[in-house]
């Protein structure tokens, strides 16, 4: 698979409604959820994991992700376009995103994500704050 077409499939979602534990089979997502239609929408084998609460804590999130098929976990230092960044708010990581690389249309890096606060899936740049963030980063595999 192509990282144009894990980007592609992300921004596909832009607009859609969030909802904790939603997933796009009932025209809403969350973080994960939007993680799981992109997921679906590549053909990549994804594990599908409910039943968590909205802040996800003692590595829960971490060990769903590392026990991905489809995901491989990447340094920090290799993030590239399409990878998945798995992010903290407070003290565990509770949240996930797609890095798209840099956007010239507003001239800088971007993440598209499914987030509480704007109520949908949204892309905007990856600030200073939004990087500090990133505690890991995943790939799917084959993304070439």
């Amino acid at each position: 698979m192509m990282r144009d077409q894990i980007i592609a499939a992300a921004r596909s979602l832009i607009g859609t409604p969030f909802r904790h534990q939603g997933r796009i089979a009932q025209g809403v997502v969350d973080c994960a959820g939007a993680i799981v239609a992109i997921a679906d929408d590549i053909g990549a084998d994804y594990l599908d994991q409910q039943g968590y609460s909205s802040h996800p804590s003692n590595g829960l999130l971490e060990s769903a992700l590392d026990a991905q098929p489809c995901l491989v976990r990447v340094p920090l230092s290799d993030m590239q376009p399409a990878d998945v960044l798995l992010m903290k708010f407070a003290s565990d990581p509770q949240h996930l995103a797609i890095y798209v690389g840099f956007n010239p249309v507003y001239q800088d890096h971007g993440i598209v994500h499914a987030y509480a606060q704007a109520r949908k899936v949204c892309e905007h740049r990856l600030t200073d704050e939004w990087r500090a963030r990133i505690v890991r980063v995943y790939r799917f595999q084959g993304a070439a």
